[in-house]
């Protein structure tokens, strides 16, 4: 080893343990992001189904009832809407933790009745 050759080591393995954190960094973030995505999709079907099984209790009673699967699920029910006896739901999902770097998440489901004739 010549005296040029002196604390490479060192800066490599600082360089190293420096691309480790960011890597582990970015996939924090990734993770978060996509178990937002994640909630966001649960809670819009979720809220969909409620509206749809209270179908019978009218539109304002079943998108109340969709609201309070929201809530529930730590979304927010942006929009409840019938078209032709189906729920559609729109929600949308906070990043939790802090920072919240991710964003947050928008999903939309549509739940409807079953037709049972054979």
């Amino acid at each position: 080893m010549t005296a040029d050759d002196r604390g490479v080591a060192t800066v490599w393995t600082a360089s190293m343990v420096a691309v480790l954190v960011c890597a582990a960094a970015i996939a924090f973030w990734i993770g978060a992001a996509v178990t937002t995505r994640h909630r966001a999709e649960a809670a819009a079907d979720l809220a969909a189904l409620a509206a749809a099984s209270h179908a019978s209790s009218g539109p304002a009673a079943a998108c109340e009832r969709a609201r309070q699967v929201a809530v529930r699920m730590s979304v927010t029910l942006l929009t409840c809407r019938w078209e032709r006896g189906d729920a559609l739901v729109e929600v949308r999902s906070e990043p939790s933790g802090r920072p919240a770097v991710t964003g947050r998440a928008e999903a939309r489901a549509r739940a409807g009745p079953v037709d049972r004739s054979p």
